[in-house]
């Protein structure tokens, strides 16, 4: 399958696979979020770190077009280092991301610290979602399992992704990245009105992370909470066939169509 970004030095270059559904000319979330992860990991550290914490800003509407990768150790540390990472496009910052890493310890860590298990069916017993947009280009590579609720169902939900299409030519598609794909869905997974009615784009994302998630399947555990005044926020618990690993937020904005 063709990638969604091709990167050349500091340039990435976008395929139309990263459409997102409000216009295919504009950029999915969940893609340059991955391309930040990819950024991220590929600066050096002084010890061995991990993500903890990743926050992207989406400052503006990404555009289906190349993309200028600027990245920046803001803090080095022997436990933590803060990473800024900037996407633009033609000259113009899109979107801003901070990567809290932190020092990892091989050391074994008691099991009453884990997190829980997951008591939900796992992906290969959940059947695919009753609704699903085929004619956003960026899902055509993300395949789905619904656990719990659904996409036509206003509330709480929950649903297991896999993303199968390569984000960057050449790379595999990390833990982190896996993570970060499934947790931009947390407003639609959990919507809370009519999607033909209204709109509830995301104006950022913060994914923490107890642990990397094992293997290709990323279940996202969703609830949405609207304010009175146009703002809400998505939320969710984030798990693998071995358990809960982390937690994702996004501040949404509604809108009437």
């Amino acid at each position: 399958m063709e990638s969604i970004y091709r990167v050349e030095g500091a340039i990435a270059e976008t395929s139309v696979f990263a459409g997102g559904p409000w216009n295919p000319g504009l950029q999915h979330g969940a893609a340059p979020s991955s391309l930040i992860c990819w950024a991220v990991e590929r600066l050096p550290s002084p010890v061995p770190m991990r993500v903890a914490r990743l926050t992207v800003d989406l400052m503006r509407p990404v555009p289906v077009a190349p993309l200028t990768i600027v990245s920046e150790i803001v803090r080095e540390g022997r436990k933590i280092q803060l990473v800024s990472v900037r996407l633009l496009a033609n000259g113009t910052e899109v979107v801003r991301a901070s990567a809290l890493r932190i020092r990892t310890d091989p050391t074994e860590m008691p099991a009453i610290a884990g997190g829980p298990p997951v008591t939900l069916a796992m992906p290969e017993l959940c059947g695919p979602p009753d609704f699903f947009a085929t004619e956003t280009p960026f899902l055509k590579g993300i395949e789905m399992r619904t656990a719990k609720g659904g996409f036509r169902i206003p509330g709480p939900a929950a649903v297991w992704y896999r993303a199968t299409r390569p984000l960057v030519e050449g790379a595999e598609i990390s833990p982190l990245m896996r993570a970060v794909i499934a947790a931009d869905f947390c407003n639609g997974t959990s919507s809370v009105f009519d999607m033909n009615e209204w709109t509830f784009i995301n104006a950022d994302l913060t994914v923490s992370l107890g642990r990397e998630p094992v293997g290709e399947w990323v279940l996202l555990d969703a609830e949405t909470w609207i304010g009175p005044d146009s703002i809400g926020i998505a939320a969710a618990r984030l798990a693998d066939r071995q358990g809960y690993f982390g937690r994702a937020v996004q501040s949404i904005i509604f809108e009437k169509r």
